[in-house]
Order: C-alpha cells, then sequence, then structure tokens
C-alpha cells in the first residue's frame, strides 16, 4: 500500500492544485519512484489511498498497467483518515497477509527486495538516521527489535510491514498509526532495521527542490 492522502499542508501552495504525491521532481512525480522501485522487487499490486485532489492521482495512475502493475484504489473523505484509520479502511482490499506500507513522501534507495516479509511480531520497521528537521528520531532499536523512549533514537522512514491484527479492536474512522505501534512495541511484538543508505522526506518545497537538484545532477 502507497499512502498518498495525505493533504500536504507544509507544501502549500503547491499542492493547492497538485496533490502531493503527484508533485515533480526530475520531471517525474515523487509516488512514481516509489511504484517503479516497488515493481523492481518484484511487488505487482498496489493498494493507493487518496483523498485531496485524489482524482487527479486516479487519472496519472490509471489502473497500473503501463507500470506493469495492478493498481487498486482507497478512497477517503476530503480531511482523510489519518495513516492509521487509511490502512484500516483499506484492510478488506489488503488481505489477510502482512503487507507493505510505504507513504507516497519518501524518496529513498532502499532495496525493497531485501525487506522482511513475515513479521514475527505485529510489525517490521525501517529505521533510518535523524535528518535536521527531526534531530530527536521516533523510536530505538535494540537487537533488532524496536521500542520507545530512551538515547539513540531513530527516525521511522515511513516503510513499515504490518500484520492486519495490529489493528484488531480499532473503529472505523480517522487515527493515527503510531498509538497501534507504540502499544506492540510495549509488548516486544516490533522488529526493525536500520537503513542508512539514500532516504528523504520530502515534507517542504524546500526539501522537493533539494531532491529535484539532487536527481538531476
Amino acid at each position: 500500500m502507497i499512502l498518498a492522502a495525505g493533504r500536504g499542508e507544509r507544501m502549500r501552495p503547491l499542492t493547492d492544485q497538485v496533490p502531493k504525491p503527484l508533485l515533480e521532481a526530475a520531471g517525474r512525480p515523487l509516488v512514481e519512484y516509489q511504484i517503479e522501485a516497488l515493481r523492481e522487487a518484484g511487488i505487482t499490486e498496489l493498494i493507493i489511498n487518496h483523498a485531496h485532489l485524489g482524482q487527479q492521482i486516479l487519472d496519472r495512475l490509471g489502473d497500473g498497467r503501463r507500470y506493469g502493475m495492478v493498481i487498486r484504489y482507497s478512497p477517503e473523505p476530503e480531511g482523510a483518515l489519518e495513516t492509521g484509520g487509511g490502512i484500516k479502511q483499506a484492510l478488506p482490499l489488503l488481505g489477510d497477509a502482512a503487507f507493505l506500507v510505504v507513504n507516497a513522501d519518501i524518496w529513498t534507495d532502499y532495496p525493497y527486495g531485501k525487506l522482511c516479509h513475515e513479521p514475527a511480531g505485529l510489525a517490521h520497521l525501517v529505521l533510518v538516521d535523524n535528518p535536521v528537521h527531526h534531530l530527536d528520531g521516533d523510536f530505538r532499536l535494540e537487537n533488532g527489535t524496536v521500542k520507545t523512549g530512551g538515547d539513540d533514537q531513530l527516525t521511522f522512514s515511513g516503510i513499515g510491514v504490518y500484520r492486519p491484527e495490529l489493528f484488531a479492536g480499532t473503529a472505523s474512522g480517522a487515527f493515527p498509526l503510531a498509538p497501534l505501534l507504540r502499544r506492540a512495541m510495549q509488548a516486544g511484538l516490533v522488529s526493525g532495521e536500520h537503513y542508512r543508505g539514500q532516504w528523504m522526506d520530502i515534507g517542504t518545497p524546500q526539501r522537493l527542490a533539494e531532491l529535484d537538484r539532487r536527481l538531476r545532477s
């Protein structure tokens, strides 16, 4: 699943007319870099959620045939359902097995083909070095297990593998993913890895321009 429903407030005014996943770097939409990286890893079925200006995403990506994939969509109401609610709504499309979720607004050379497909617990997260705009990090990695609090925290990359059971007991509607992950971490049910390759969170026009310069060079 690619998460593409966010409003992109920090990207305004760019996102007033174009949904954030379709903003371009080096002449290509951000979401296309993810689609092609997933296809290269052998993934051929995608679910993409959308809300703000979502029809533009459907018009641009279509059924996925031109990418050699099958793309289905999970439309959300204006304002979206947050990360947890968006995944919860898409569960009927995702099936009963563990599934990969990727943020549409990141750029990375992470090798998806090497990602853990079957977490021993409820989730497996890819963590990265803390960028300058998020120096405190999110979670701590200890012997392959992701934990909360403490020193030496890393940043969650927006790449995770989840089991549907992570969402057991949640109600439909908008809710964040982080509290579910933290609860699972407290039970020792979240594994993780530290990726040291290239990764960027394209959250502002300045970072989009930086990525554009990097790719063009």
